[in-house]
């Protein structure tokens, strides 16, 4: 039953091409097979099809029919549970910052804006706000809400009665600085010439995120301590930078499924999603604004993600090794289940997203580490910044020459600078005395392959042996795949189990 419902969506998503394009492809099989040179017929190739149909679409200027198109018609993705990931560009409260915010690589930006929504009430003493970081994709839209009534991404997760309950907290989500939901990122104008910033926009840094979530927080709402910083993925760094940046403007803090520092495997992940993006020649070197945009590229790149962020077992389950339709032969385009699934999801976002905001975005991730020598370095970037822009900081040259130029090659005699001891004592260094005296919450999730579960026992042990916390609270609560084989989205999926130690946190 469940087979035949997947075959079905299979079906209903090709129908998104035209009876032209269709009969088109029939002309071409046709004069293929009547090929007498070949020993055999050439194979078709549908899913090459698509993407042609899709470039023609958009340098008519279709891209709205194309992405409606997709939208409707990427049922496959309801076949199994999956979450809406807020892709909302309206309904949402901007606040606008006309002060420069200077970053930890060295950038700046001259003023800037974060899209966010809230739900509840913040009370009379103004001490009961909750913050709500994203991960990558996600927009400011967790909850529906008067200017948005479309589901959010933790819809049942946060509301009246709810794990976060709006009866008793006042709820501000945000989209993150970089974003592409409504906060200034790589497609916003560059105020010192009118254009889009593109690949001119700097790197930038989760902590530097939070810094401006921050500034919103004080300015917006003139709240000095929230109760309670809580992100899943990305959004698990965010909580623990807001942490780090601001320990005595928080109570408490909630890490699902994060990291104290990006793993080189998760770096390796989203190093390949970023290649394949960066190789579509629409990308143009990010500036592909008013042109064709690299879809092709971001659909690939999602697919890349979709794999990491659920796991093996999973799979298994839901799709086995069935194929769509087993009384045809194996084709070269999406051809098993779990391809055509991958297929859906890579279509269904790569018009959604920024493919620039994906790269930045992405590469904070990458760079994240609460390491005592990474925060140093990155407070002294952000300082110098500071004074080139004041013109305090004379005859200072830059290097944009920043990767090596002799190739790599792998040294068998090498050795790392800080070895695993060394390198872990300077996460300690530089965790436990920011967080001292917090209350933290750590959940972790067995079958979580993007952000593995020892990343969270990482975090809890770290902060368990903290010599300088003498009142807070650190607990530490793990999904084994007896609960959940949902992988790293477990936090959109296995809500009351997440939900339930959420809550109790919280309330405690």
């Amino acid at each position: 039953m469940y087979k035949s419902k997947l075959l079905l969506h299979h079906v209903n998503f090709n129908k998104f091409l035209s009876k032209q394009f269709f009969a088109s492809i029939k002309i071409r099989h046709l004069s293929t097979r009547a090929d007498p040179k070949g020993s055999n017929p050439q194979l078709t190739f549908p899913c090459l099809d698509k993407l042609e149909l899709k470039n023609k679409q958009l340098s008519q200027g279709k891209t709205q029919e194309s992405t409606t198109t997709t939208s409707t018609n990427s049922s496959s993705l309801q076949s199994g549970p999956e979450p809406s990931y807020g892709f909302v560009r309206t309904g949402f409260q901007t606040y606008k910052s006309k002060k420069p915010i200077f970053l930890d690589y060295g950038g700046y930006l001259p003023e800037y804006e974060i899209a966010y929504e809230t739900w509840g009430k913040l009370n009379s003493k103004r001490d009961n706000l909750i913050l709500i970081h994203t991960g990558l994709s996600a927009s400011s839209h967790a909850k529906s809400q008067p200017n948005n009534t479309k589901p959010g991404w933790w819809e049942n997760f946060i509301g009246s009665g709810k794990f976060i309950d709006t009866d008793k907290y006042f709820v501000v989500c945000t989209n993150v600085l970089g974003g592409c939901y409504g906060s200034t990122g790589p497609s916003s104008i560059d105020p010192a010439n009118d254009e889009r910033y593109a690949t001119r926009f700097p790197i930038l840094s989760v902590n530097d995120m939070v810094r401006a979530q921050r500034e919103l927080i004080r300015d917006e709402f003139d709240v000095k301590k929230i109760k309670a910083s809580v992100g899943a993925s990305m959004g698990g760094m965010q909580s623990l930078a807001y942490g780090w940046e601001f320990p005595q403007e928080v109570e408490k803090i909630i890490s699902i499924s994060g990291c104290a520092r990006s793993h080189p495997y998760s770096i390796a992940l989203r190093h390949t999603q970023r290649q394949v993006l960066m190789s579509d020649p629409n990308w143009n070197r990010g500036f592909y604004y008013n042109q064709i945009p690299p879809h092709v590229g971001m659909k690939l790149a999602r697919e890349i993600a979709t794999v990491t962020y659920r796991s093996g077992p999973e799979w298994e389950y839901r799709f086995g090794r069935y194929r769509a339709d087993e009384s045809k032969p194996p084709a070269l385009c999406p051809d098993f289940l779990v391809e055509t699934y991958l297929d859906h999801a890579g279509e269904k976002f790569c018009l959604e997203y920024d493919a620039n905001s994906w790269l930045y975005v992405s590469k904070a991730m990458d760079l994240f580490d609460l390491s005592k020598s990474t925060r140093l370095k990155a407070e002294k970037d952000r300082q110098k910044s500071e004074l080139k822009y004041k013109g305090q900081l004379l005859n200072d040259s830059d290097d944009y020459e920043v990767v090596p130029i002799e190739p790599y090659q792998e040294k068998s005699n090498s050795k790392p600078k800080l070895s695993v001891e060394e390198s872990l004592e300077d996460l300690k260094i530089g965790m436990q005395e920011r967080l001292a005296n917090k209350d933290v919450l750590v959940i972790g999730v067995e079958s979580d392959i993007l952000f593995p579960v020892w990343q969270q026992r990482e975090i809890a042990d770290v902060l368990l042996e903290n010599p300088y916390n003498k009142t807070g609270e650190i607990e530490y609560f793990e999904l084994g795949t007896d609960i959940s084989n949902y992988g790293h989205d477990t936090f959109l999926l296995s809500l009351e189990e997440i939900g339930a130690p959420v809550k109790k946190f919280l309330e405690n």
